[in-house]
């Protein structure tokens, strides 16, 4: 069905404010900044923005704009900034999550061998208690005094 000029311009002003709004970040519920949402927007059919329909210089329009503003770091989209944040904050997560693994392994190490030295010390002090209870030459210092003499005030 062919459509006169007159509405032809009145839909590509349609697709227009829809586009813009799309790419301002108004999305509407549901709904996401691409072509789709963008024919719902505007009250079209979505197969007039392929092949040689009567939109399509409007749908490579779209997609240029939306690229150029996802090269300049802004994402129209929400939920799309939101993926992409939360996609970096899984990064940065599962890298802390690395470090703290090796944080552990490493105290982990390192209490293993400050056990191992504890018991190497304690077999060490009772092997030199042994040889000096057998050494005659040591000689045993007397036990310290327990009485009070006079009192301490």
């Amino acid at each position: 069905m062919r459509i006169s000029a007159a509405r032809r311009a009145e839909n590509e002003n349609l697709i227009r404010a829809a586009m813009d709004r799309l790419l301002r970040g108004e999305i509407p519920p549901g709904g996401k900044c691409d072509i789709k949402t963008l024919a719902r927007e505007a009250g079209v059919d979505r197969t007039a923005f392929y092949g040689s329909r009567p939109y399509a210089h409007l749908r490579i329009e779209f997609e240029r704009r939306l690229q150029a503003l996802q090269q300049a770091s802004e994402i129209p989209d929400p939920r799309e900034a939101q993926i992409t944040r939360l996609k970096a904050e899984i990064t940065k997560l599962k890298e802390r999550l690395v470090q703290s693994e090796r944080a552990v392994n490493e105290l982990t190490d390192f209490h293993t061998q400050a056990l191992s030295r504890v018991a190497v010390q304690g077999e060490e002090i009772v092997h030199l208690r042994e040889s000096a209870a057998r050494a005659s030459r040591v000689s045993r210092l007397p036990a310290p005094r327990t009485t009070v003499i006079g009192t301490c005030s």
